[in-house]
């Protein structure tokens, strides 16, 4: 049996506090989880108690039986969480939203003249 979670009480703590509250989110006895995963309820009272760590495979199966990810189930950091703090780093101030093309060519048309000027230097260099 791998340890999944080796040398840090703290994480193990954590792995096994959400093990119990995720399985009770789903109505899931010990003998229920126990019976999916094809171990035995000991090693689910175990596992919650932190006395053990499943393998690694188990841990990816307890997680789609539980529908949560694997960082909410292993760390205790919810999806939501993550994917709001993402979202907040990509927001734009109130009011604005992205630039589209043609807007930025409306805005930048100018930008045209130096990208032509240079252009026309480089296929110059070559003809001679």
């Amino acid at each position: 049996m791998i340890n999944l979670i080796k040398g840090d009480e703290s994480m193990e703590n954590v792995f096994s506090q959400q093990l119990v509250k995720l399985r009770r989110r789903q109505n899931l006895s010990q003998e229920q989880l126990a019976h999916e995963l094809f171990v035995s309820r000991q090693s689910i009272s175990k596992w919650e108690q932190g006395e053990t760590s499943p393998d690694l495979d188990t841990v990816v199966k307890l997680a789609n039986l539980l529908q949560v990810d694997l960082n909410e189930l292993v760390g205790g950091q919810a999806a939501e969480a993550k994917e709001q703090s993402y979202k907040a780093v990509k927001t734009l101030p109130e009011g604005q939203r992205p630039m589209n093309g043609w807007e930025f060519l409306s805005k930048n048309w100018w930008m045209i003249f130096p990208l032509l000027v240079a252009l026309s230097w480089v296929v110059g260099m070559f003809q001679h």
